[in-house]
């Protein structure tokens, strides 16, 4: 794990409140993946700054064993345009954790890094912690997805 310290940034997307509760949140984040591919919530978002996929896990009722709000989106210029249907939330900036899943998807290597997090110590802000899907470093096959997690 790096430490690094990141800008604030706007992000537009499709939501779902989850729990990691008894592997809620498995069935209900791949559920609002299928439609972010189904509804093509890409062409949808105003705004965007790239094409970077945002998965971003926010309004924690406690700690990653509460209720919580998954977004995936992108990254806007502002949060003045949001979409009926979507949410808009602003990432403070601050320190944050960095590691990298690599390797097959479907191995769930996103799972697994998530996992050495929840395994740490760290003193964590469980304000807003997210994936990077780059266009570049997603494949079925070989993927590199960032996963960014804040702490204190």
């Amino acid at each position: 794990m790096e430490k690094t310290e990141l800008k604030p940034c706007n992000i537009v997307g499709i939501a779902i409140k989850t729990s990691n509760v008894n592997q809620q949140s498995s069935g209900d984040i791949a559920r609002l993946w299928e439609k972010f591919w189904s509804e093509n919530i890409a062409s949808q978002i105003p705004n965007k700054v790239n094409d970077t996929i945002y998965c971003v896990y926010t309004e924690y009722e406690g700690d990653f064993t509460q209720p919580y709000t998954t977004v995936i989106g992108y990254a806007t210029d502002n949060l003045n345009e949001i979409p009926e249907g979507m949410k808009g939330i602003r990432i403070e900036g601050g320190m944050f954790v960095k590691l990298t899943a690599k390797g097959k998807l479907s191995d769930g290597i996103v799972v697994q890094e998530w996992s050495k997090i929840w395994q740490s110590d760290l003193h964590r802000t469980y304000q807003a912690d997210f994936e990077v899907y780059s266009p570049q470093s997603v494949s079925p096959d070989y993927a590199e997805i960032d996963i960014f997690a804040g702490i204190q």
